[in-house]
């Protein structure tokens, strides 16, 4: 539950919003934390003192739902001299660190990230007669939060949300959203570590999937040249009715595949429903079998695994001249980048109660043949995984929702893999990596042209490779919500 109402302090008292002209001893009230964020909100809207807000009623670290302790809303005048429309401008407070006492986030240092490093913006385009902001989108932040603290995956710029419903749940075609810097806010030095401000930019489906084809920040930079559909600070407009591509045609062609053609897609997995069978192992060898989960007990992937996979998830969008798979254990950086410090959960997402499995105990093992499953959503990128990073040397990862369990493809450049030319179908516990070559991919991408277009096929539907001993099914989201999955 929410409540809007104007900016006070969140303390005992309600004086004036702190910042640079806020008088010490109302500042002093404030969590240190809170008051730097503020401090950059009285910069940018000096005017402004005590915007309206959208605050949970019960704290997160009461035991509240809502992650994001309040939202504050402004009015930004925009500049109509370059092409910026007035707006809202929306600014969450949360997923930084703002108390430091560990009350919500564990405090890493003052050189490091403050809690998740980031907080979230969304600028929204303001309706003639518009007199007060609309608190949907307040809504939709403290979503994006929730999936942020019960994942600990955090985002960066360039990041793409499927979200598959317009955003204000009205009949728009802005239904799923990218990731960018905030053109104004400034990165902020908090006595608990570094904040930096990343704005939603509200997108069509059509643009979604050219930023999973290729990369987001090439579909941020279209946006940014076409006025209704972003313009320079990247402004959503729910009533926006058409595409960048519907609006200028030849960027599809000019810009998308052109860059598909020469950089590939810097999408280097995706949290999906899938799962996968040792084929080569008979049904009723239970013991270290199949990666997913066996009766009411799921395999669980071992801490160390689960942070090369988280990592490999993060670095998507370095584009590096030689892939690399990163190592059991990788250093991180502090700073501003996209780089978390190591989780604080040993395992992924799991129902079960299971103990971590120790990495050390778990041998990687060759298999023979495998039954590659996934829904239809997470089919349909599998000539995106193929075409757009494995012909470029890279690699793609398919993290399970259901279950913990992941499947990697590899090229033959990616070092660091425990798949090899020799055993292309090698497993880690619940993890799966399949190598595959550049002419046996380019076989798949023939066989496999029809999940472009998956609208035209009843599900399920099967593709077999019997030389290669490699099966890949197509089957109903009902399929992965059930107990074996």
């Amino acid at each position: 539950m929410a409540e809007l109402r104007p900016s006070v302090a969140p303390g005992p008292a309600a004086p004036p919003a702190p910042g640079p002209s806020a008088p010490p001893a109302f500042a002093s009230l404030f969590p240190p934390g809170l008051h730097a964020i503020y401090g950059e909100c009285r910069r940018l809207y000096p005017d402004q003192p005590n915007p309206l807000q959208v605050t949970a009623i019960v704290k997160y670290w009461l035991g509240g739902p809502d992650p994001l302790d309040y939202v504050s809303m402004y009015r930004n005048m925009g500049s109509p001299s370059a092409n910026i429309p007035e707006h809202w401008h929306y600014i969450s407070f949360g997923l930084s660190d703002l108390y430091g006492d560990s009350r919500v986030h564990e405090f890493t240092g003052t050189d490091g990230p403050s809690g998740f490093g980031f907080e979230l913006t969304f600028r929204l385009k303001r309706e003639t007669g518009e007199s007060a902001p609309p608190t949907w989108p307040a809504e939709l932040m403290q979503g994006l939060a929730r999936y942020v603290f019960q994942s600990e995956n955090t985002f960066c710029s360039g990041d793409h949300v499927s979200w598959h419903s317009p955003l204000d749940n009205s009949e728009s075609r802005i239904q799923h959203m990218l990731l960018t810097e905030d053109p104004q806010m400034q990165p902020v030095q908090t006595p608990f570590g570094v904040v930096t401000f990343l704005q939603i930019v509200g997108v069509c489906t059509e643009e979604l999937h050219s930023a999973q084809q290729w990369n987001g920040q090439g579909i941020l930079e279209l946006l940014r040249t076409v006025p209704v559909a972003g313009g320079p600070w990247l402004i959503t407009d729910m009533r926006r009715g058409e595409t960048i591509f519907e609006i200028d045609p030849h960027l599809q062609q000019e810009r998308v595949d052109k860059g598909i053609e020469t950089d590939g897609s810097n999408l280097s997995g995706v949290s999906a429903k899938c799962a996968w069978d040792d084929l080569s192992r008979p049904p009723e060898d239970d013991e270290d079998s199949r990666s997913i989960c066996i009766g009411t007990q799921p395999r669980r992937l071992s801490g160390k695994d689960t942070e090369q996979i988280r990592e490999t998830l993060r670095r998507g969008l370095e584009i590096n001249s030689k892939p690399v798979l990163p190592p059991i254990n990788p250093q991180r950086h502090n700073g501003l980048t996209h780089d978390r410090p190591p989780s604080r959960k040993d395992s992924l997402e799991s129902d079960s109660s299971t103990a971590v499995i120790p990495h050390e105990l778990i041998r990687t093992r060759q298999l023979e043949s495998v039954h590659l499953k996934f829904n239809q959503e997470s089919g349909a990128l599998i000539p995106l995984c193929l075409r757009g990073r494995l012909l470029h040397g890279r690699h793609f990862t398919y993290k399970s929702i259901t279950g913990d369990m992941a499947i990697t493809f590899v090229s033959t450049g990616v070092e660091g893999a425990f798949a090899t030319e020799e055993h292309p179908y090698a497993a880690h516990g619940p993890w799966l990596q399949i190598l595959l070559t550049e002419e046996f991919v380019e076989k798949m991408l023939e066989d496999l042209e029809d999940l472009t277009s998956p609208e035209e096929f009843k599900l399920p539907k099967e593709y077999s490779w019997p030389e290669k001993k490699l099966k890949v099914s197509i089957l109903p989201d009902v399929v992965f919500d059930s107990p074996l999955h």
